[in-house]
């Protein structure tokens, strides 16, 4: 099935032959890692037609359940094109996630908890027995722990039948140290990386717009996370007197050192450490659950509309429960949620009417951060989340997906201002533009300086004359400068305004571009 290829994705595959056809490949979310990976089963093929087998490694069930409906086109194609591949879909075997097919099917997929312990013993099988095989690690990153480093047993064994195996690491964000230098000894070397900058540079993604919102806490919340703070400012102290080396470290250092501490010793200072972590755990708890997130999404919503798609990505399901039901008062039937409580199937269906449109707007956890391919969605809303970077990395690919219709992506970071987890944001360097806003809740407004300065004079042109008529004018250019304080249409170019002025087909749309024009017009002056 010959596609055409971005440029990175010939290079990458260029130099994966030329190291033997081994090696991983660090690329953002988005840009097509999966395609590459399809096309180096292409050309393996037409090489080795009769006995090559491929083996696919997933963290998850969605993913493994992506892989096979991606991996049943790719078959169908390839058999029209007429080359040797095998083109029966049931040429394709599911192991894990509740699947059981038989292990001698040509393409076989792995969710990686079934793949620990049966795959080595079927890959060195397959090399005994005269077959080549093509392993492909997808999100390979997950394979450097202690259990599933199971799947890569076979290794020493298959000295002899070097020439026959093959593999092709896939990953967004590869770890470091110790198991990155682990995933090289058993994929192969980085030969490629591909990052957020050149994709954005040579539209690979999407482009995209950042919008940070700063939150704040309510005052009993406030209160609470200030004596969380002093309690464990006092608990820090005491541990620094017995081990002084903390003064020297960062937070993450320091924080790895008191849970080293909390399990490994006994006595006073272990006992401080483990209370130091539980207050701890309190306190970034206190700060995902803040009220002022769900009240802040809803409003933004209200802004925002359904008219594109929009991912909600939270951390706990609690709080995906309570944002579920606020807006599927506001929107019902058309809201959705992912997530670990809701089990698989219903997991699914979600997925599905996403997908075809039915539902427009998914709230989800952990569990869509990797692999679920939603390349319609064009909005993301972090209503909380962590600071590792391999998150924030995942959570934006899910929406920067190139689609025909898709002109550009937007994703809003929440925030809560003034806390020690502020600096979990997400790099605005790349983004086509990055906006600070503040969301004020008494108010159930954003905040803008610069935009809202300008809005002021928009309003302040609604001429006068009957009362009844100047109040009605006035409410809907309140409407639709509210509506432009969370977008970024203000920075378009004027002609650009004007054409969107043109072809509105509602009076509604209409007005809100007519205010775009203007607000980009005093920017201009």
């Amino acid at each position: 099935m010959k596609q055409e290829l971005y440029q990175w994705q010939e290079e990458c595959l260029v130099r994966w032959k030329t190291n033997g056809r081994r090696g991983i490949v660090q690329a953002v979310t988005g840009s097509g890692k999966t395609r590459l990976a399809l096309e180096a089963v292409r050309q393996l093929q037409k090489e080795l037609p009769d006995n090559l087998r491929i083996k696919v490694v997933v963290p998850t069930g969605g993913l493994m359940r992506q892989w096979n409906r991606i991996l049943r086109e790719y078959l169908k194609a390839a058999g029209k094109e007429n080359f040797h591949a095998e083109s029966e879909v049931s040429s394709i075997g599911l192991r894990g996630g509740g699947y059981r097919d038989p292990m001698d099917r040509r393409y076989m997929i792995y969710v990686v908890n079934s793949a620990r312990y049966e795959l080595a013993r079927e890959i060195l099988a397959e090399l005994k027995n005269g077959e080549s095989v093509l392993l492909i690690a997808d999100e390979c990153h997950h394979y450097g722990s202690e259990q599933n480093r199971l799947i890569f047993e076979f290794l020493p064994y298959a000295e002899p039948y070097k020439g026959k195996f093959f593999s092709l690491g896939l990953t967004a964000t590869l770890p470091y140290g110790e198991e990155r230098d682990y995933l090289i000894s058993v994929l192969g070397k980085v030969i490629y990386s591909y990052g957020m900058k050149q994709a954005s540079a040579f539209r690979t993604v999407c482009p995209y717009d950042a919008y940070h919102i700063s939150l704040e806490f309510q005052d009993e919340e406030r209160a609470e996370y200030d004596e969380l703070s002093d309690r464990m400012l006092i608990l820090y102290q005491k541990l620094q007197k017995v081990y002084p080396e903390l003064r020297y470290m960062n937070r993450k250092e320091g924080f790895d050192l008191i849970r080293k501490i909390a399990g490994e010793t006994k006595g006073r200072d272990a006992e401080a450490a483990v209370l130091y972590l539980k207050l701890a755990y309190k306190r970034k708890s206190l700060v995902c659950l803040a009220s002022a997130r769900c009240d802040c999404v809803c409003e933004l919503m209200r802004r925002l509309g359904i008219a594109r798609k929009v991912i909600i990505f939270g951390e706990r399901i609690s709080q995906a429960e309570q944002l579920y039901w606020l807006l599927e008062k506001e929107y019902p039937g058309r809201v959705g949620r992912y997530h670990s409580e809701m089990g698989e199937q219903a997991n699914k269906n979600t997925i599905e009417r996403f997908r075809e449109g039915t539902l427009r707007i998914l709230i989800a956890c952990k569990a869509v951060d990797e692999g679920i391919d939603l390349p319609d969605a064009e909005i993301g809303i972090i209503l909380s989340g962590t600071s590792a970077q391999r998150q924030k990395v995942q959570r934006l690919g899910r929406i920067l997906r190139n689609q025909k219709s898709k002109e550009c992506a937007s994703l809003y970071y929440l925030h809560i201002a003034d806390n020690v987890e502020e600096n979990c944001f997400l790099p605005g360097e790349k983004s086509r533009f990055s906006f600070e806003l503040e969301y004020i809740g008494e108010g159930r407004r954003f905040c803008h300086p610069v935009y809202d300065q300008i809005a002021q004079k928009v309003l302040d042109e609604v001429s006068f004359g009957d009362l009844r008529i100047q109040e009605e004018k006035r409410r809907e250019v309140i409407r639709c400068l509210e509506i432009g304080c969370v977008r970024s249409d203000w920075m378009r170019v004027c002609e650009d305004l004007e054409q969107r002025i043109k072809d509105s087909r509602y009076t509604r749309e209409r007005n809100y571009w007519i205010c775009m024009k203007k607000i980009a017009g005093y920017r201009k002056n």
